[in-house]
Parts: C-alpha cells; structure tokens; sequence
C-alpha cells in the first residue's frame, strides 16, 4: 500500500514536504536567523478529534519572536491559526502531533546583517509522543553551560540559533548519564531546562523562575500557573531560585510543549523529595493530559478542534476555537 503523502505549508501553499527545500546559501541556515514554535495536537480517540493546544497563544509568542528579529510575514496571528488547522486536516493525522511553524530570513548572500533581507514561514507536522518516552520520573544535573543572556540572544525569543546553547547543555548532560539539566544564569541564579521551564514545590509552594532569568516564558508554564490556582487552590509564585534550593525542594518538575509535564526525581545526585514523582507534581501532570486531550469542559477554550470543522456530525463540532 502507497503511503499518503505528507504536506508542508512552504512558500505561501501546501506543498509535499520533500519538495519543502531551502538552499544552503539561505541566510538562516548560515546564520541561525530564523524562530520557530513548537504546538502539540493531542488525538482523542473517543471523539475522533484532534485538539491543538493553546494555538493562538502560540502564534502571538511567535509573533513577539518575529519583531525582535525583524522578521515579517503577510499572515495575521489569526490566518497562521487557520493554515495550520488546514495542513494538520490535509495530513490527517490519528495520532498525537507536533507543529512546527519557523519564520525565516530568506536571502542568498554572505554577511550576518538582518536588514534587506526578506522573511517567510514554513510549517510542518510529525507524529510526536512522550518527549522523555515514558520516563516516570528524570534524573538532571546542573549544566556548567550558563543560559544565555538577554543582551546577547534573547531567550524570550525562540531564536534557532540559540538553540546551540540548548544542545550543548543537553548532550552534556546525557553523556555524562543525566536524562537532561537545568541550566543557570550567569548570576548563578536557576533559569530552566535545556529546552523546558522549571517549577520547584517546597512546603506546599509552587515555585517558578521569573522572566528576567533569562527563560522562555513558556505557553505551558502560563497555563501550569493558572490551572494550579483554579485546581489546587496554589498561587504560584515567581522568584529567583537559587541553585541550592534545588537540592532541599520536596518535588522539582519541567514543564513545556515537548516536555508537557516532566517529574525530577534526582539532582546532581540526590534525591528529589522522597526520590519519586510528588503528589502536587502527579495530579498537575495527570491534570494537564486531561485538558489537553479535551476531557475537562472549563479548560476547552484552550483548545482548537482539527476534524469538527470538516464534518458537523462530529462530536463537539461547535467548540469555539479560540479565547
């Protein structure tokens, strides 16, 4: 049997993705000056739905992204949400998916310079399941690789050259026998996994690092921080942590599109808590699978239905797409 093809939005249309190319004089593969996001769509089998999560929310982080490396693009935050509904129906997935939409510097020529230089954005889907492919809980160290600074690259942008400082703390970190690491400021201050958020809970306290740390401020650390306060009656708190606390935290968790919800059960080599997920840890993670594969009413405004809006005999077919 001929496998079906595969889209990608690429140049404007919804193209096969092996014709989906750019050159090798592209300005953003010499220089890392594209951004990208990363949304997940969760495949609720019951329904026969797919739910993209918090999609607009994504697109305005992009969009933010965009400004800070003068890139441009003719789609509104709301014709981004619109294409990538279309390409994920095109491509028909049945299975939980990740998006990845990246704008880009288009021209051909050497020189790092952002200006003259011509923007696009492409998107693509792949299958996507456990980030840390079931891990129950992760064993992490603190990378000796500091995150990188505001006035240098910004983290706050989801810059793809940045990403070099991403790889170099995670394959560290697994060479040396780690699942994955925190990383710190240069003031020594907890800022967040190689590609996650990070929040600490002590004496019943959700704790997280603030923005001026040098994170990304994460879709899923925004909606941890809501949730948490309507579920468990928990206002998290955001302070600068401090890389000792880490070692005395009762749970320690990451938190991010990929990761969704990640347990820390050890840290430089001691146990986190009681050296298992904790109870605060497992009912938002247990929580959070919940609302995004559309099983918890309040929370459905979050969510953007793929296949409802084809067919108006599926289930749930007049859920609102977005805020």
């Amino acid at each position: 049997m001929t496998e079906p093809k595969t889209y990608a939005f690429f140049q404007g249309s919804m193209v096969p993705i092996e014709d989906a190319k750019i050159s090798i004089m592209n300005h953003s593969f010499m220089y890392g000056t594209a951004v990208f996001e990363g949304i997940r769509g969760y495949w609720n089998e019951e329904e026969e739905e797919m739910y993209l999560f918090r999609l607009r929310e994504h697109f305005e982080r992009m969009v933010d992204s965009m400004k800070i490396m003068y890139l441009q693009v003719p789609h509104s935050v709301d014709e981004l949400c619109k294409i990538v509904v279309e390409l994920v129906k095109k491509n028909g997935p049945r299975t939980d998916t990740y998006i990845r939409p990246t704008s880009y510097k288009t021209v051909h020529r050497v020189g790092p310079s952002l200006d003259n230089n011509p923007s696009d954005i492409c998107i693509f889907t792949v299958p996507f399941g456990d980030y840390f492919h079931g891990a129950g809980g992760l064993k992490v160290q603190v990378s000796s690789w500091r995150r990188v600074e505001d006035n240098a690259i910004p983290a706050r942008a989801k810059i793809v050259g940045a990403y070099a400082n991403t790889a170099l703390a995670k394959t560290d970190a697994v060479m040396a026998g780690f699942d994955d690491c925190i990383v710190l400021t240069e003031s020594g201050h907890v800022s967040e996994g190689s590609a996650m958020n990070v929040f600490m809970v002590k004496n019943g306290r959700l704790i997280t690092t603030p923005s001026y740390e040098n994170i990304l401020e994460g879709v899923t650390r925004r909606t941890i921080m809501e949730m948490a306060e309507e579920e468990l009656g928990l206002k998290a708190e955001s302070r600068a942590i401090d890389r000792s606390e880490l070692y005395i935290a009762d749970e320690l968790f990451f938190c991010g599109t990929g990761a969704q919800i990640a347990p820390i059960i050890e840290i430089d080599r001691r146990p986190v808590g009681t050296g298992v997920a904790g109870p605060i840890t497992t009912t938002i993670k247990d929580r959070y699978i919940k609302i995004c594969r559309g099983e918890v009413e309040q929370y459905r405004h979050w969510l953007t239905p793929v296949y409802s809006r084809r067919d108006s005999s599926r289930k749930n077919s007049s859920l609102a797409s977005s805020r």
